[in-house]
Formats: structure tokens, sequence, C-alpha cells
């Protein structure tokens, strides 16, 4: 039996429409830069995203949702990721990739009112290199 065949189709579902956010976010500026390029073949490898679909996905990001996670921790691990490829790319936290991580960081199901603060305290952490379990332990109580 395959890893796949351990995940139900929702959950393969799941993980490929958030590989498809991030893409989205790393498309912001026209080109995917090696760096850029790097990470989302070791994070399609982590969410079991086929070579196929990583094609498709490529090719037209916007036709998958954003779903968000029922878990709030499963939220901060995917800001985690999406704010990592927003510090990946070399012009970090532009105008318009910043309207882009506000609607995604919105979808994935956060509130809207804290949503500037949420993708600041975000960057910060992620451009201090922080592991994911940092990470969510520190964004888990910023509100406290």
């Amino acid at each position: 039996m395959s890893i796949s065949d351990l995940y139900s189709t929702g959950f393969r579902e799941r993980n490929r429409d958030h590989f498809a956010a991030i893409v989205r976010v790393a498309l912001i500026d026209g080109v995917i830069s090696p760096d850029e390029k790097k990470f989302l073949d070791r994070l399609a490898n982590n969410l079991d995203v086929s070579a196929d679909e990583y094609e498709r996905i490529l090719e037209n990001p916007n036709a998958y949702p954003v779903n968000p996670p029922y878990t709030y921790e499963t939220r901060l691990e995917r800001l985690y990721d999406l704010a990592r490829m927003v510090f990946i790319d070399e012009h970090l936290a532009g105008t318009h990739e910043l309207n882009m991580l506000r609607k995604l960081v919105v979808g994935l199901g956060f509130t809207p009112a804290n949503i500037n603060y949420i993708i600041d305290k975000a960057l910060k952490l992620v451009s201090r290199n922080v592991p994911l379990d940092v990470f969510v332990e520190e964004m888990r109580y910023m509100n406290r």
C-alpha cells in the first residue's frame, strides 16, 4: 500500500488546495525563483502532491479553493508555509504580495480584524528562521 492510500481523498484535496495557495503567492511576481522552486518541490512531496497535480497547479493555481483547516494548529502550520514562501521571495512583502497573503490568511480562517498583526508577527518569526514548533507556539499566544 502506498502512503497516499493511507489518506482520505478529502485530506489529499485539502493538501493540494493548500499547495495551490502557496503557488499563488510564489507566482505574485510572475516567476518562481530557484529558492521558491526548491521550497515548492519539498512542500509538494510533504503534502503528497503528485507530479501531474503539481503541473496542473502551476498552470492555474487559482482553480483551487482555499479550504480553511479544522484546527487552529493546522491553520498556524499553513500560515507558516505561506509566510515562508513570502519570505523566500526576493521582493519580500510587496503590496501585491501582502494583499494576496491577507486574502489567503482570511481564507485560512483567521479573524480579518487581526490580519495585519498576524501577518507581521508571522513574517518576523520566519525572518528569524524559527522552526515550525516555535512558530506555532509563538503564534498560538499572540492574542494573550
